[in-house]
């Protein structure tokens, strides 16, 4: 997606207190918000009661009531994907799913994206994220902005201040500890 070189401008004119800001920020994250999130309603299961343009809508609404200084356009989707993400857990949450394990491991084991045909349990996959949270606060960054915020390795690097390989080797890690700890969690 091509940003218009205005996106920081705007997030500071927002910051500092003017809501024709917010007015004219909010069509140019819209859809990539709402691409982000289709891509999560996709892993879930069919009979889903949220829908994407939902989620995107409480993320946003709770984005603003937050009241972050944000800096730029990778700060802002960073906080919007936690934020998508916490949407959904609360929903599931709130729906007492008691599915547990499902798609989690082939979203895990899939490369770049959240499968399209599995059903994946956002509960379970947020447990084992705090549990990763605890121990390697970069692991559980770098697998929530490539997963919930669609970053590529290139954004997370520039978002962390890090190298692409290293990005690359912290998403690979935490994949494979995420894995051990929804496979222990399924088996206890």
């Amino acid at each position: 997606m091509q940003v218009p070189a205005n996106f920081t401008q705007l997030l500071t004119e927002w910051r500092s207190g003017h809501p024709q800001a917010l007015e004219r920020l909010t069509p140019l994250v819209y859809d990539e918000l709402r691409r982000l999130a289709r891509n999560y309603m996709r892993a879930e299961r069919s009979s889903h009661t949220l829908q994407a343009t939902a989620v995107v809508h409480e993320a946003f609404l709770r984005l603003i009531q937050a009241n972050v200084p944000l800096q730029d356009r990778t700060h802002f989707f960073a906080l919007a994907s936690r934020l998508m993400r916490r949407v959904l857990v609360d929903h599931a949450k709130s729906r007492s799913r008691a599915k547990r394990n499902g798609g989690v491991r082939e979203m895990l084991l899939a490369d770049d994206e959240v499968p399209t045909g599995a059903n994946f349990d956002v509960v379970a996959l947020d447990a084992a994220l705090e549990s990763l949270v605890q121990l390697e606060p970069r692991l559980a960054q770098v697998i929530e902005l490539h997963y919930f915020g669609g970053l590529t390795y290139e954004q997370i690097a520039a978002a962390a201040g890090a190298s692409t390989a290293t990005v690359h080797r912290d998403i690979r890690l935490a994949r494979a500890w995420l894995l051990n700890e929804i496979g222990a969690d399924h088996h206890t």
